[in-house]
């Protein structure tokens, strides 16, 4: 049985030519960059080649801008708690959203026990923030906006730009969680006015176990992790030689296929989008119809569990998911569903299929094709399905 991948939020697979990249720093240049020989030199010399690399690619002024971590995670823990610890003196406000990945949302609570104030914004039926309600939320005390880019979960985008400007002419520090979105669409932190932003490898068929975060120049930051004097003595502890060189390959390929890969997988979404919502009763889609990422495809099925659906799929040899790797194993429904006014039962029968580079139509047919048989059997099994099929009457979403 063939297997069929559609997780491609969750990771992508490591791209050959990024392996390629790498070796070199897994077996014969094996120095400690700190090192002062011609060893550490050269890992040293592939660290700031990298660096310069990154800060291209998205727009940066300078390669100093750029902080090499371990994943997209530490990178939204460095930029929210980093800047707070930082510009405490100036205020204790941050403002976030409701449907943030638990790394920002998670910080943002740890903050809360700190003594700072979080405004956690609301998002609509469609997953987006409202700019006016943003600004409207900040106060003399606010030093910190963090909005991410696309939702991991349901892949809308967020108006980045928009929230961007009304912050740089308000003088308020702005990061954006870019993990999602880095190497799907264009991301340059000029156009999206960000002081800082974070991405991990292996959402962009780079390594796992690396990511970056960009500090724009002049931003302080206090220091999460001690003991060294890396990275500018930002993060301590050796660096993942081999792990940053993916990270800048993986980069470079990424955004030079998106002029071919963007319309393409695009067009692969709106075809299963398409295909399920006409060929299916009590289904609905999650988040923006058209502003979302180009692979995502976000449904919950009413009358079944989530969890079902996907081991079901799975044994027709089709990876999928019902939301956020992270949080796979905890048995609450999805925060941003619930965020978004699903009521708790629909929220449980979220299916998440994340479109890669490497997928085909005929795998989409595939899916569409078993599917239907899934649904059918599972609704066959639940006393709801029969028994009541009203509108959950705490949903503000409406077929």
């Amino acid at each position: 049985m063939n297997r069929i991948y559609l997780d491609n939020a969750a990771t992508t697979p490591l791209d050959p030519k990024v392996l390629e990249a790498m070796l070199p720093y897994l077996t014969e240049q094996f120095g400690n960059p700190s090192s002062i020989h011609s060893f550490g030199r050269e890992t040293r010399k592939a660290i700031e080649d990298a660096r310069a690399v990154v800060a291209k690619e998205i727009g940066a002024d300078a390669p100093n801008e750029i902080i090499f971590t371990g994943s997209g995670s530490e990178s939204d823990n460095m930029a929210i708690k980093g800047v707070a610890m930082a510009y405490r003196d100036r205020g204790n406000h941050i403002i976030t959203s409701a449907i943030e990945h638990h790394a920002v949302f998670d910080a943002a609570h740890a903050l809360e026990k700190e003594g700072f104030r979080v405004t956690y914004l609301p998002v609509n039926a469609a997953g987006l923030v409202s700019v006016a309600e943003l600004a409207n939320q900040i106060t003399d005390q606010t030093i910190l906006v963090s909005v991410m880019h696309a939702n991991n979960e349901v892949g809308t985008i967020q108006p980045i730009a928009e929230i961007g400007r009304i912050l740089r002419e308000r003088k308020i520090l702005f990061h954006t969680d870019a993990v999602q979105t880095m190497g799907s669409i264009p991301v340059n932190v000029r156009d999206l006015s960000a002081d800082l932003l974070s991405m991990a490898a292996h959402k962009f068929y780079g390594p796992k176990g690396v990511g970056a975060l960009y500090v724009r120049k002049g931003v302080k930051l206090a220091q999460l992790i001690h003991g060294g004097a890396q990275e500018r003595n930002r993060r301590a502890g050796t660096e993942n030689i081999a792990g940053i060189a993916g990270l800048a390959k993986a980069l470079q390929l990424a955004n030079a296929g998106l002029a071919e890969n963007q319309p393409r997988i695009t067009g692969l979404r709106d075809y299963l989008i398409g295909r399920v919502l006409d060929g299916f009763d009590h289904v609905r889609l999650n988040g923006h119809r058209t502003q979302r990422l180009p692979g995502n495809a976000n449904f919950s099925f009413e009358f079944i569990e989530g969890e079902s659906l996907l081991l079901n799929l799975d044994l027709k040899g089709i990876a999928a998911s019902s939301g956020s790797a992270c949080t796979s194993g905890s048995l609450e429904p999805s925060h941003v569903l619930l965020a978004m006014g699903i009521c708790h039962e629909i929220a449980h029968g979220s299916l998440r299929l994340t479109i890669g580079k490497s997928n085909t139509k005929e795998e989409i047919d595939y899916l569409l094709t078993v599917l239907p048989e899934i649904v059918t059997k599972l609704r066959d099994m639940s006393p709801l399905y029969n028994s009541s099929r009203k509108e959950c009457a705490t949903c503000t979403l409406k077929r």
